[in-house]
């Protein structure tokens, strides 16, 4: 394994990951990275409940954070943000929800890009 940058922007990702849902994210990523995930987790289920109520700003906050990490957890270190790209991702506004907070998969957080570059 190189150790670069990329490294430290995976390790971001997996600290992340354990913030929001509050224990290290080992089996949740071989899940999700398996060839055939059901896609049936709710964020809402995953998130850890010790983390105060959310409010629907909040939500977007925790959505545009998970989609965050897990464009830092890439299998792919080609494929992972810049931690410059992940400041400005987190720095900016989120966007709407697409649905309700309740009703959103992790799948649907998966593969999401952090940049352009």
């Amino acid at each position: 394994m190189k150790v670069d940058e990329k490294c430290d922007v995976y390790s971001f990702g997996v600290v992340a990951i354990e913030v929001l849902m509050g224990k290290h994210p080992g089996d949740l990523l071989s899940y999700l990275s398996s060839s055939t995930p059901d896609g049936q987790i709710l964020l809402k289920d995953a998130i850890d409940h010790r983390l105060s109520p959310l409010q629907s700003l909040a939500a977007n906050d925790v959505v545009t954070e998970t989609k965050v990490a897990f464009a830092c957890l890439n299998a792919n270190p080609q494929l992972r943000p810049t931690m410059q790209h992940v400041a400005q991702a987190l720095s900016h506004e989120p966007l709407p929800l697409p649905s309700p907070f309740s009703a959103i998969k992790l799948a649907e957080l998966l593969g999401h890009v952090v940049c352009n570059g």
